[in-house]
């Protein structure tokens, strides 16, 4: 059965740690798109993890981590993470990397921070890992493949990419030489040689994995609302963080994909540039993003701030629509605990027009949210494990948001380990 659990929003809902949860009955966890420009916070018995290029099942020992064919392959940043995690005690996991998967060279993190730089105040507050001038190479054809890399053609390959790029950079940026090829090819070249155990032909293995009745987690990256097509942009990431996606990335049909579960945080944050609808600033937010997570409300990727904004129904409903979700899983609701009434955006006004649609991007920076007020709980929740042991005001958050987003709340996060979580049950049961 194949599981997809997505982002509702966009990113930093807790992905990490519901992937991390829901592993534990998975036979294969398949990271599906994006790069090392994200991560995933995991909190288990071996300590606190922040994984960006390795899938979140890296801690089982059952279980099977593909990085699929979509994905921005960075391995520079898989390989400092297998040592991270060995010099840590955590067992060595078993890892896959699809040999369709293109590589992310450094070449690309150059271009990315040279461009965000070029652009100044009218940057996308990229990471600066590499990844829209990676998908751009890619759909431009530029890009290597790893099956590539044991390809006769390769040094011919090499020689066009780096006259393409010198060229570039040159008129550009005015940067000679800015990729020797000499430089590549021995680059290239002992990555091939690093790499080649973990390869497999995704597609085969994947439909393999299916017929034979795997239990299969889909991990995708960021949220809803920075999907390339369907997202804030250009304010996106550049490639497709939706549950459709990872049937693509994988290599399986569609309709392989039983539950979508999207993941969806009790606040909002975001991190990176756009209109974010009610925003908040000063000490209400400050306030919040302190209380945030385990270590606060700060990316996982750059340490910046993270934006912070009352729970917004009317973005997490598209978010959950466009996702396909057939169940939500709410993370951070202990966060809450020490307000007396908690804000919760239920509409939009636009140019005097009130709406709950979810508008284009244009839009976004003009609308103004429309609050509705829920009680508060005025405890510490960290330590219940069952929905019945909640506080009615904790109850009726929950559920005014369920109401509002149309998507049974299956789980909810109430503390950063593992075991800080309520299953509750309604319709529709957790998949795994």
């Amino acid at each position: 059965m194949v599981t997809a659990i997505t982002g509702g929003s966009f990113g930093d809902e807790g992905k990490g740690k519901m992937t991390d949860l829901l592993a534990a009955k998975a036979d294969i966890v398949v990271r599906f798109q994006g790069g090392a420009n994200a991560g995933h916070t995991i909190i288990n018995d071996h300590g606190k993890f922040v994984l960006h290029m390795l899938p979140s099942g890296v801690f089982y020992g059952h279980t099977v981590n593909v990085i699929a064919s979509s994905a921005a392959f960075d391995a520079d940043e898989f390989f400092n993470e297998l040592e991270m995690l060995k010099e840590r005690g955590v067992p060595e996991p078993s890892v896959r990397i699809s040999s369709r998967a293109q590589l992310l060279l450094p070449i690309h993190k150059t271009q990315d921070r040279l461009e965000e730089e070029r652009l100044g105040k009218n940057s996308f507050g990229s990471t600066r890992s590499g990844i829209a001038p990676f998908y751009s190479d890619k759909y431009a054809k530029h890009n290597f493949q790893i099956s590539e890399l044991f390809s006769d053609g390769l040094t011919d390959k090499i020689t066009r990419f780096c006259e393409d790029k010198n060229k570039f950079f040159r008129e550009f940026y005015g940067i000679e030489n800015a990729l020797p090829a000499d430089v590549l090819t021995k680059y290239l070249a002992e990555m091939r040689s690093r790499l080649e155990p973990y390869l497999i032909d995704c597609p085969y293995y994947m439909n393999d994995a299916v017929r034979a009745g795997k239990n299969i987690l889909l991990e995708g990256q960021l949220g809803a609302l920075r999907d390339v097509d369907n997202g804030i942009y250009p304010f996106v990431t550049s490639s497709s963080p939706l549950a459709g996606f990872g049937s693509v990335s994988a290599g399986i049909p569609p309709y392989e994909i039983k539950s979508v579960i999207a993941v969806i945080k009790a606040y909002s944050t975001c991190v990176g540039a756009g209109a974010f609808v009610g925003e908040l600033f000063g000490d209400e937010a400050e306030e919040l993003r302190k209380r945030g997570g385990d270590s606060g409300e700060y990316g996982a990727k750059t340490g910046r701030p993270r934006r912070i904004a009352w729970f917004d129904c009317v973005a997490a409903r598209y978010g959950c629509m466009v996702q396909g979700a057939a169940e939500a899983a709410l993370t951070m609701l202990d966060v809450l605990g020490f307000l007396d009434r908690i804000p919760v955006c239920v509409g939009y006004m636009i140019n005097g027009k009130t709406t709950d649609k979810f508008p284009e991007t244009h839009q976004l920076s003009v609308a103004e949210p429309i609050y509705e007020y829920i009680d508060g709980w005025k405890c510490d929740i960290s330590g219940i494990g069952s929905w019945d042991d909640l506080p009615a005001e904790a109850k009726r958050y929950v559920e005014f948001i369920e109401d509002r987003i149309g998507v049974p709340i299956t789980m909810i996060s109430n503390g950063p380990r593992r075991e800080q979580i309520i299953f509750r049950k309604v319709a529709n049961k957790h998949s795994l």
